[in-house]
């Protein structure tokens, strides 16, 4: 009955994705008055482009000339002033910028300034620079333009971080392809198209990266806390699961509004194995009190402490919720995805933090609408008494003990986590009656699904016997009787950014290719890559003429924090590729998980020098 459509010139293809995620929201929406939905998303014609929009720049070094090009594209029916630009070099002492060179302009006649010479369409200025070749520092522009319809806009100013000419290209900021990265393409929507599609295409971002694993631990966390309450209604369900949403969306848009401003990870710096440890070891005591075997509320001093940073599993304070919430966003999902990257782009350099930190809000509330789901779903169907209550919070036990070690893998040794599973999963198989004798149909199902528990407890310990952890795979290497090795791809190891730039040039000098990987033991999507992207056959083959480097950043210290600022990189995971000649390939970076097949096509081009 109804038909949906993209008016072309309105809405970016990048958009498309995040919305028809989100559809079923929109669809929702239909009993509105079609005026007032246009107005609340915004999507009146406007007269004129954000000044974004209008003036797009981008500053690159010219070794062999020793000149940086400041260059704006500008769009149809707008031009800027020769006379307004101004460039400078922020805190750098030993950087001396020249005299610029400008190109021959048009002639124009301003109501304002008089007869101007204007740039139409694009502009590139020569800017001489000396000082250290390689050395990086902060350019500042100042400019100024005006549309044709006759509204003239007030200067701009940008920052962006360039090399001295003459260095290795490691860390300058190259000319912007014609195609831009995904998370690029992300920054240039929040930045150029109407907030209200910007918001409402995150939200469905949000909802795709609600399965995954930076966001389904929250499940169990917030499910347990649902289940745990006394006294449960579906609105109480309601209030405690939003509190803990709007909790961990704002706990994102704060830490991401700083993290562009400052360059200050928040999640990362939650990454300790102290914090990790003591956060595993609040779910494990609050496990052990859904089996049964004490109270949170019994009144010590430790269990009154615990029971307050848990959220009062019985009495469900809402400050308490919200306090988990906001600690399940900066220490249970610190990944970095595409839409995030896009979100610190526009904050970090624009300077903006208000469109970021919409889109960052409309990000987090879109991974939470799920949550939100499961936990009323839970106030609604969760039994109230009886034996079936007992045993979904042992379900819910099973499943906070879960997300305990799903914390500790990011600290202990592969081998040990294995383990853990394995005796999560029999212990678990034995209390699901795995082998006792049963008496019902019911009963009959939950043995079915013990045993199979209990296989698999039994196969991960299989596999440890055989030196292999893995949780998916345990007996991989056991076939013919003959153990096969699982090949990994051989990096080598770069600590700094003069590491870097010592092997980019030496790669150059051999004519090679090279990819840098940005890898942290607690990245679970950086993990993910070492699981099931690099070991592909096509992967292999794709990067056989490369230099394979890693940059451990697990430790996040000044070293580690630099090398990342050097790409305007927040935390791993993200990979850098580089062509034969030491120049950087933005338009390939990759952040987020890649599976093999798209990986693969991106490391070729990278390769092969073209777009195949």
């Amino acid at each position: 009955m109804f038909a949906l459509s993209f008016p072309s010139d309105r809405v970016d293809p990048v958009i498309r994705k995040g919305f028809l995620a989100c559809l079923p929201l929109l669809l929702c929406a239909l009993p509105l008055q079609a005026a007032d939905l246009g107005a609340l998303l915004g999507l009146q014609q406007e007269e004129f482009l954000h000044p974004d929009e209008a003036f797009q720049f981008r500053a690159y070094p010219n070794d062999e000339a020793g000149t940086l090009t400041a260059e704006w594209v500008i769009a149809d029916s707008y031009y800027l002033y020769r006379a307004q630009f101004r460039f400078e070099a922020v805190d750098s002492p030993g950087i001396t910028l020249g005299e610029p060179r400008f190109p021959t302009g048009e002639l124009h006649t301003d109501e304002f300034f008089g007869e101007q010479e204007v740039y139409y369409r694009q502009v590139g200025v020569e800017l001489p620079v000396t000082g250290e070749p390689g050395e990086e520092f902060t350019l500042r522009v100042r400019y100024q333009g005006c549309a044709d319809a006759g509204l003239c806009y007030p200067p701009a100013f940008k920052t962006v971080t360039v090399t001295v000419p003459g260095g290795s290209a490691a860390g300058s900021v190259a000319p912007a392809s014609a195609e831009l990265s995904e998370q690029d393409q992300l920054a240039r929507l929040i930045t150029t198209a109407n907030i209200g599609w910007v918001m409402l295409a995150f939200v469905g971002f949000g909802l795709l990266l609600t399965f995954t694993p930076c966001v389904l631990p929250m499940v169990p966390i917030l499910s347990s806390i649902i289940v745990g309450q006394k006294n449960l209604t579906t609105r109480k369900a309601f209030v405690l699961s939003l509190v803990y949403v709007i909790a961990m969306a704002l706990t994102y848009t704060a830490a991401g509004v700083l993290a562009g401003l400052f360059g200050a990870n928040l999640q990362a710096m939650f990454q300790d194995p102290w914090v990790l440890g003591t956060f595993a070891a609040v779910f494990v005591l609050l496990a052990l009190s859904m089996f049964g075997f004490y109270d949170l509320q019994v009144p010590a001093s430790w269990q009154a402490r615990l029971a307050q940073l848990s959220g009062k599993q019985e009495g469900g304070t809402l400050p308490g919720v919200a306090i988990m919430g906001f600690l399940s966003a900066l220490i249970v999902g610190p990944c970095v995805a595409a839409p995030l990257a896009g979100a610190l782009i526009v904050i970090g350099q624009s300077g903006d933090p208000l469109r970021g930190g919409l889109a960052l809000f409309a990000l987090s509330m879109g991974m939470g609408i799920p949550l939100l789901l499961v936990g009323t779903g839970a106030g609604r169907f969760v039994p109230k008494a009886g034996a079936w209550m007992n045993a979904v919070k042992g379900v819910f036990g099973v499943m906070l003990l879960a997300v305990a070690l799903y914390l500790l893998e990011r600290i202990l040794p592969g081998w040990l986590t294995v383990l853990f599973w394995a005796l999560l999963a029999i212990v678990s198989a034995v209390y699901m009656g795995a082998f006792a004798v049963p008496t019902s149909g019911w009963q009959k199902l939950w043995k079915g699904l013990g045993l199979a528990l209990f296989t698999w407890g039994v196969l991960l310990l299989a596999g440890l016997t055989n030196g292999r952890a893995d949780l998916f795979t345990p007996l991989k290497g056991f076939g013919g009787g003959a153990v096969v090795q699982e090949e990994h791809l051989p990096f080598k190891r770069i600590k700094t950014v003069d590491d870097l730039q010592r092997e980019v040039a030496n790669a150059a000098a051999m004519n090679k290719p090279v990819m840098l990987d940005f890898y942290a033991d607690w990245c679970i999507s950086c993990k993910e890559m070492e699981r099931y992207t690099f070991p592909a056959a096509e992967v292999r083959q794709a990067l056989a003429d490369a230099v394979l480097l890693q940059a451990d950043v697990t430790a996040n210290d000044a070293a580690d924090q630099a090398l990342l600022k050097r790409f305007g990189l927040y935390g791993p995971p993200g990979i850098i590729f580089f062509d034969r000649s030491g120049e950087e390939l933005p338009h390939l970076r990759v952040i987020g998980f890649k599976n093999a097949n798209d990986f693969a096509a991106i490391a070729r081009r990278a390769v092969n020098g073209n777009d195949e």
